[in-house]
């Protein structure tokens, strides 16, 4: 029975009870008044004294009877109310059960009642808790495969350098491989950094001029540009948006630099800044599949198979690019 129903039924049989219970007192005490005059009048050697007895008690009865029939009232709710409850306990066992070694536990209530809906909501909270987990952990073991690599490549490096003596040329190509791997790990711990910064939320929300932040980046890249042979199209209105200006600027600094880094020599990229979308950035560059759109926003996925095709980037622009558009509720 759900609670609903359960609810109904207290309240019913506390009608029920309190109306016979009312009648059934007013029957005794007019039963206990009508026997008592019929004796007290009959002049009975101590009936009298009986009487004068019995209408004490009687009086007695009628000032305790408030008392008794709050504490009847009481114990009543009270128990009626742990009946009612008593599903919302029952459901409260299997949810304290749950933790990250069965994050797959699902209630799966049967109807539309209250409790149903209840138990359908913690359902789906579980099923977006049970994907964040899963995403943290898929995280977590691409970041050590990312940092795996590069420091192996520094450990074999070092242990070379170790090994034998080296000439000034070779030592120069030691240290040189050396330091792009060394630059490789800041790239990544600071795309991680950045991901989780940007995971978190807006600190503040203050008034950005977006097409200034754009026109900023274009000028920043502009030797990049010339150097790739691209040609810039910008189309910016003024746009004025909510948010932090630092990660507005990695979002817009994230689309433009894959842009210039996958067109095509000689390619157009086109920036627009308008009404809706707020911002669109387009090149020239190889088409990506439909399929394979999605992925590309997951940490460290990249449309090439070979993963230390790096490209000279983490695998995490993407990433960074979709957490800071979402922190801006676009």
């Amino acid at each position: 029975m759900t609670p609903r129903w359960r609810i109904v039924l207290v309240g019913v049989l506390a009608l029920f009870v309190g109306y016979a219970a009312s009648g059934l007192a007013t029957w005794a005490l007019s039963q206990v008044w009508l026997w008592g005059k019929r004796f007290c009048g009959t002049g009975l050697p101590g009936s009298g004294v009986l009487c004068g007895q019995v209408y004490d008690l009687v009086g007695l009865v009628l000032a305790l009877a408030p008392l008794a029939v709050l504490l009847v009232a009481v114990i009543g709710i009270w128990a009626g109310a742990l009946w009612c409850l008593r599903p919302v306990r029952d459901l409260a066992g299997p949810v304290a059960q749950v933790g990250p070694q069965n994050l797959g536990h699902r209630l799966r209530p049967r109807g539309n009642d209250e409790l149903a809906r209840l138990a359908r909501s913690i359902d789906e909270m579980m099923e977006r808790i049970a994907a964040g987990y899963e995403g943290q952990r898929r995280f977590a073991a691409n970041a050590s495969h990312e940092l795996r690599t590069p420091l192996a490549v520094q450990r074999t490096l070092i242990e070379v350098g170790m090994a034998r003596s080296l000439t000034g040329e070779q030592l120069e190509l030691l240290t040189g491989q050396l330091l792009e791997t060394n630059e490789r790990n800041e790239r990544l711990i600071e795309g991680l950094l950045a991901l989780s910064e940007s995971d978190q939320g807006l600190r503040s929300r203050t008034p950005q001029r977006l097409d200034d932040i754009v026109t900023g980046v274009l000028a920043t890249y502009q030797d990049r540009i010339t150097e790739a042979g691209l040609t810039v199209q910008s189309h910016l209105e003024p746009r004025l948006v909510m948010g932090e200006r630092v990660l507005l600027e990695r979002l817009v600094t994230n689309l433009v630099e894959n842009a210039i880094k996958y067109n095509r020599p000689g390619g157009t990229l086109t920036v627009t800044v308008g009404r809706s979308p707020a911002l669109t950035v387009v090149n020239t560059g190889q088409v990506v599949p439909a399929e394979a759109v999605a992925g590309l926003f997951e940490p460290f996925r990249r449309l090439a198979r070979d993963r230390t095709n790096h490209s000279g980037g983490a695998g995490l622009g993407l990433a960074i690019a979709r957490s800071i558009t979402q922190a801006h509720d676009a």
